[in-house]
């Protein structure tokens, strides 16, 4: 099996992003690898240096990982997560987090390679809803 760009979603809310999580897994063939890292390590809102950290290296299969937080203090600690780790093919993307998602996944199970996954992550910002 090809490796594929894995996705990591960083929420201050653990159902947050368990659910975008179920979403991403409804769509597709689920040959990509989704994992959450939402709130705290004591299940509270907020964010969590390990939770992340765990979620990135569980994703991680070989073609790097996107990783896309909600707000705040969950892309700054994504952010520093990915300051101290030596694998420069983990990327925080600053992409919408849901249709962000949506369009990593939906590249990366076509196959595409990591730049082409956080552009395509990058451009959902300029989707148009109405």
């Amino acid at each position: 099996m090809t490796a594929t760009v894995g996705v990591v979603l960083v929420s201050h809310s653990a159902e947050l992003a368990r659910g975008l999580a179920a979403l991403l897994g409804a769509l597709g063939t689920g040959a990509v690898t989704v994992e959450v890292a939402g709130g705290t390590d004591d299940g509270g809102l907020g964010s969590s240096y390990a939770l992340i950290e765990q979620a990135v290296e569980r994703a991680n299969g070989g073609a790097g990982v996107v990783v896309l937080a909600d707000l705040g203090s969950s892309v700054l600690t994504a952010r520093m997560v990915l300051e101290d780790c030596a694998d420069h093919s983990v990327v925080l993307v600053d992409a919408p987090f849901v249709e962000g998602a949506v369009s990593a996944k939906a590249t990366a199970e076509a196959g595409a390679d990591l730049a082409t996954v956080v552009a395509a992550a990058e451009e959902a910002r300029g989707f148009h809803k109405l």
